[in-house]
């Protein structure tokens, strides 16, 4: 006999039908077909970074550099080199050329970084960190050359930022203070006043004026601030201004509440405005021009921001911890909410459409439904700093943010000309 005629009727009836789709060979096959469909993150070649593939037309263009989370990020005058720290003491340099391409690594910080800003005019670098140190890097025979300044502080550097000029930047740390820094000449080195009244802690972000001597500051004592930051020894003398007629260093020019510590500032390409993001998450706007007194803060239900700029003198863009830029108008001196600038696109097909579906399909597989921990924006972590990247600064076409999740993302504002002031 046969193996196929010893086998008993009960076996063959016990034999189980098994489903090929839930074989692992199947689902090897679909999860490797829906990979192949899916956001493609991975460099072509070893060392640099495509930007990411797609089936279709991706709606922002955006680059995942593979360092890890990325806290701030600078750009150069043409835009074909990016300066990023990803948390920790370096800060990395990568050439565009097709692909973003590392050049090379500034290791001079003991520190995580903090601050990162890049000089279009100058090419020159200025990082500060939580080692409470400030260097000045430039390029000079291929190489990144640093030079440290004198900050004079005791806690860590929290913010940096050039003058529009170039000719001195401001350094804001948690010893309550904002020091401002110039090069002398007689002595070769880079020095720094220092702005200390009454700031009662730590200094979170700063932001210079168009004149390129008054400073906006924010802090975690629920206010922000607009300092004078004249240095007669780099400095013209200065015309007065609806901020403020006197204008020695170190004189505050206005004193503005918060309902929380300020995370951001910045001023409006004219200067007469000053906007501010809060950690009550709300933005406020101030024009001097009409009263330094009359504030508008707008309360939104939305999570905290990080960051704020002005993208003409009538829009707002601001993002943080809701992974998305957000953009608001100025409408009779009043802010108001206009649009979310990132969009989800709709989901063709849907595994799960209710709750009685899941339970249904766990009764019938034995299988529970996989969660899905994706968030609908493009950003997957909170947006910690947005720049400007094309434009005028009273007509900004494009702007990059950066994120905890370790994207740089470049958003075009030419398809919101509708709600763009």
């Amino acid at each position: 006999m046969t193996n196929a005629q010893n086998k008993n009727p009960t076996d063959i009836k016990k034999t189980r039908y098994i489903n090929p789709k839930k074989t692992p060979q199947f689902r090897h096959r679909f999860a490797r077909g829906f990979r192949e469909t899916s956001w493609s993150d991975k460099p072509d070649q070893p060392g640099g970074v495509t930007a990411p593939k797609m089936v279709g037309t991706p709606p922002v263009e955006h680059w995942n550099l593979g360092i890890g989370p990325i806290n701030c990020h600078a750009w150069n005058k043409d835009r074909t080199q990016l300066a990023v720290s990803a948390s920790s003491n370096e800060i990395y340099i990568f050439q565009w050329s097709g692909q973003w391409k590392q050049t090379h690594v500034l290791a001079e910080h003991d520190l995580p970084i903090t601050g990162i800003d890049w000089a279009p005019n100058t090419n020159r670098i200025v990082s500060c960190s939580q080692d409470k140190n400030a260097f000045v890097w430039t390029f000079e025979n291929d190489q990144w050359k640093p030079a440290l300044v004198l900050v004079r502080i005791s806690k860590a550097a929290t913010s940096v930022k050039w003058s529009p000029l170039e000719n001195k930047f401001a350094v804001g740390s948690g010893s309550k203070l904002v020091s401002v820094c110039y090069y002398e000449k007689e002595n070769d080195w880079w020095v720094a006043k220092q702005i200390k009244k009454p700031i009662r802690s730590t200094v979170t972000c700063l932001d210079w004026h168009a004149n390129n001597v008054l400073l906006g500051v924010g802090a975690c004592d629920f206010k922000a601030r607009v300092y004078s930051a004249y240095v007669k020894e780099v400095d013209e003398k200065p015309g007065p201004n609806p901020w403020g007629t006197r204008l020695p260093f170190g004189n505050l020019l206005a004193e503005l509440p918060s309902l929380g510590w300020v995370h951001n500032v910045s001023f409006s390409p004219s200067g007469l405005r000053l906007a501010w993001v809060s950690h009550d998450s709300s933005i406020s706007m101030v024009d001097a021009n009409v009263n330094i007194d009359d504030i508008s803060t707008l309360r939104t239900k939305h999570l905290p921001f990080n960051a704020v700029k002005w993208v003409s003198e009538n829009s707002i863009v601001a993002a943080g911890h809701d992974c998305s830029p957000m953009l608001f108008s100025v409408v009779d001196n009043k802010l108001q909410f206009a649009c979310k600038l990132d969009i989800p696109s709709e989901s063709k097909a849907s595994s799960v459409n209710s709750a009685f579906q899941k339970f249904r399909n766990f009764d019938r597989n034995a299988v529970n439904e996989a969660v899905n921990v994706q968030l609908k924006t493009l950003h997957q972590n909170a947006i910690t700093q947005i720049l400007p990247h094309s434009g005028r600064s009273d007509n900004l076409q494009k702007f990059t943010t950066c994120g905890i999740d370790g994207l740089i993302a470049l958003w075009d504002l030419k398809n919101n000309t509708a709600v763009v002031r």
